[in-house]
């Protein structure tokens, strides 16, 4: 039994060594299987006309299955009938209904998560970014001058949608080049200087144009905070603090309504709104948070110092309203700042302000009693102090003395203004010490 178990055991593994060996032989002669799949049996043209059916969203899975397709997708964004097909244009009105619903600002997003994903995500790739950031070469409504109606066109949001997708994740240097690249192709260090250096008003066209670009493209609806913040920082920091602060009201200022040109008068004629002030806002909030690094406490305070003077000195109504929606922090160290400096009357006067803002917006009185708690913690002695607080009542009587005046002497408008002040200034002084009383008598009931 034992020679032939032997016998009947040795030739087991020579056929398996035969059947391994026979198996791979063939694939040896094979052909490799095609990174095109069953597109390989379809030719080029009838490959680019089936993408012509496919929307940017389905293009841009496809691009994922092999690199042999993403450079066949490449290659027919290149061609002119895919860069009309996918550079949709039509930027002045909403696309119709479409299969997957999207307007043409999901469509510009679609398509350049496309050319990320045909490039095989190549993050930091300067050849891809020198051609993303070329577009306006090829679409009007993308460059700085290119469209009729600027007002009406999505074009440079939809170029801003690009860059946002594209520079998401790099670093500062890079997004430093990126800004570099974008200043010198649409040539904005030299308009910008025009109007900075100009008349207010006096090239309103193109401080419309800078105003959309810069909104629209560098600062685009949706980035994040960082974004925006580094974004802004390059925009601003190239100019002296005066044109920091002209540049400023150029982008994010009151604009008409009518012609959507920059209303540089808003702040001088008369009160304004919040909606008029909210972007000054939002835009000093930015610059003051831990996101903008290169800012200190002093550069912010002195750009708004700067801005409250552009074109002219606005009126105080309106530096204080700015400010409370600046936020607590902006406004405590702006108000602190003058009373280090031995400005008193000024900060005195800017206080009555804030309370009859506080009064017209509906703000809750109590909050300005605890802001003049914590501007009086400035002053380093009693006696500045009390000098402080003197003067903030001063500024009350005065005001309310002028403001009498003006109803008496008959100065009416069609609103008859005179009177609504002085109802509103008579009530924020009752309602400012009104809050002062029960905040006296309830630390004194609490003693």
């Amino acid at each position: 039994m034992t020679p032939s178990a032997g016998s009947s055991c040795a030739p087991v593994p020579r056929q398996r060594r035969s059947r391994r060996r026979s198996g791979r032989t063939p694939g040896r002669d094979s052909p490799a299987p095609s990174a095109l799949g069953d597109f390989q049996t379809l030719p080029l043209e009838l490959f680019q006309m089936m993408l012509n059916y496919l929307s940017v969203k389905d293009i841009s899975m496809l691009s994922m299955v092999s690199k042999t397709i993403s450079a066949r997708l490449i290659n027919y964004i290149s061609t002119s009938s895919g860069s009309r097909r996918l550079l949709l244009q039509d930027f002045h009105q909403e696309l119709p209904a479409r299969r997957e619903g999207a307007s043409i600002l999901e469509h510009y997003r679609a398509l350049e998560y496309l050319l990320f994903r045909a490039c095989g995500y190549p993050e930091k790739n300067w050849g891809m970014m020198t051609n993303h950031c070329c577009l306006p070469l090829q679409v009007s409504c993308f460059k700085l001058n290119g469209c009729a109606s600027p007002l009406h066109c999505l074009g440079l949001q939809c170029y801003g949608v690009f860059l946002q997708i594209l520079t998401a994740g790099w670093d500062e240097l890079e997004c430093h080049r990126v800004f570099n690249f974008l200043w010198e192709l649409s040539n904005l260090a030299r308009k910008v200087q025009t109007v900075v250096s100009s008349k207010p008003g006096s090239a309103r066209r193109l401080e419309l144009r800078i105003r959309l670009f810069c909104r629209g493209v560098l600062l685009s609806p949706g980035s994040r905070r960082s974004d925006s913040a580094f974004w802004l920082t390059r925009i601003l920091k190239p100019w002296p603090m005066v044109n920091q602060a002209r540049l400023l009201y150029i982008i994010f200022g009151p604009v008409s309504s009518r012609d959507g040109h920059v209303v540089w008068q808003k702040m001088i004629e008369g009160p304004t709104d919040e909606t008029s002030l909210k972007g000054l806002a939002d835009a000093i909030k930015l610059l003051y948070g831990t996101e903008a690094r290169e800012w200190t406490a002093d550069d912010v305070i002195s750009l708004v110092d700067e801005l409250s003077v552009v074109p002219q000195e606005w009126l105080m109504e309106n530096n204080a309203r700015l400010l409370l929606l600046s936020g607590n922090s902006i406004c405590f160290t702006f108000m602190a700042s003058k009373a280090v400096n031995g400005r008193a009357v000024e900060l005195a006067r800017l206080m009555v302000f804030m309370v009859l803002v506080c009064e017209k917006d509906l703000y809750c009185m109590d909050w300005a009693v605890k802001m003049m708690q914590k501007v009086c913690k400035v002053f380093s002695t009693p006696w500045e102090r009390n000098s402080f607080l003197q003067c903030l009542e001063n500024s009350f009587a005065r005001m309310l003395m002028d403001t009498l005046q003006a109803v008496l002497a008959g100065e009416r408008d069609e609103e008859d203004s005179s009177f609504l002040n002085l109802f509103h200034l008579m009530n924020a002084q009752a309602n400012f010490h009104k809050e002062i009383l029960f905040l006296a008598m309830g630390s004194t009931s609490s003693t």
